[in-house]
């Protein structure tokens, strides 16, 4: 999932890209209209986060322009004017959603998993993304979530790539390098610190133990594992 990132105050936009990279999106970042505008034309992201007050082009002229060319990919507007009329404008020009500065990096992350979800349906149609078992859960890659009898658990799109990565690849080892490669993509090597904390936060999402892990299993000095033969664990 590819997200342009449009915002013209460096913290603000250096700010959405950190957190966002964390939850498994490819990034794009464009510091003014114009540049939004280009970015938009060569990369073709899956949605749009978009500041209104920018220098060159403001967010509602990048809105209408982008409209034109694509009636259907999400546009989030990020907009410190509160106003309901500032909010009316943007909805009429086809923006999914309007966030008003200061904004909470959880609200906006909930925001744009809603938007994802709908972009991966919609990208997924007709493609390998039928669910299946991982141990003892029902993993929805569709719905970016997944299920221990009435318990839903959501995911990120990154710890979708890894357990997806674990399953088709099970009762196998899955090293270092190849969960870098699925989850993170030839172009980012992250440290092995990094993907030890995904593993540790994944692990505490999906397993009823979290420090005595089945589904996903560290092999030492090689990487980790998911043996499908585990016995199953409920809560």
């Amino acid at each position: 999932m590819k997200i342009l990132v449009v915002e013209d105050d460096v913290h603000i936009r250096e700010g959405l890209m950190e957190a966002l990279s964390r939850e498994g999106y490819a990034l794009i970042a464009a510091e003014n209209g114009k540049q939004a505008l280009e970015r938009y034309r060569k990369e073709k992201p899956d949605f749009i986060i978009l500041d209104i007050m920018m220098p060159e082009l403001d967010g509602y002229s990048v809105c209408r322009e982008i409209r034109k060319l694509d009636e259907r990919i999400p546009i989030v507007f990020l907009s410190a004017k509160g106003e309901e009329v500032d909010r009316v404008v943007g909805l009429e020009l086809g923006a999914d959603d309007y966030i008003n500065k200061p904004f909470g990096i959880h609200e906006i992350r909930a925001r744009i998993r809603t938007i994802a979800k709908r972009c991966l349906r919609q990208q997924f149609a007709g493609v390998g993304t039928e669910t299946f078992s991982f141990g003892d859960l029902t993993v929805f890659p569709r719905e970016l979530c997944a299920t221990r009898g009435l318990e839903r658990l959501e995911l990120s799109l990154r710890e979708l790539k890894i357990i997806e990565c674990l399953y088709r690849n099970k009762n196998q080892v899955v090293t270092r390098d190849m969960l870098f490669d699925v989850a993170w993509g030839y172009e980012h090597m992250p440290n092995s610190r990094t993907l030890d904390q995904h593993i540790s936060k994944l692990r505490k999402v999906i397993e009823v133990d979290p420090d005595n892990p089945v589904l996903i299993r560290t092999v030492h000095g090689l990487g980790y594992r998911y043996q499908e033969n585990s016995p199953k664990t409920f809560r």
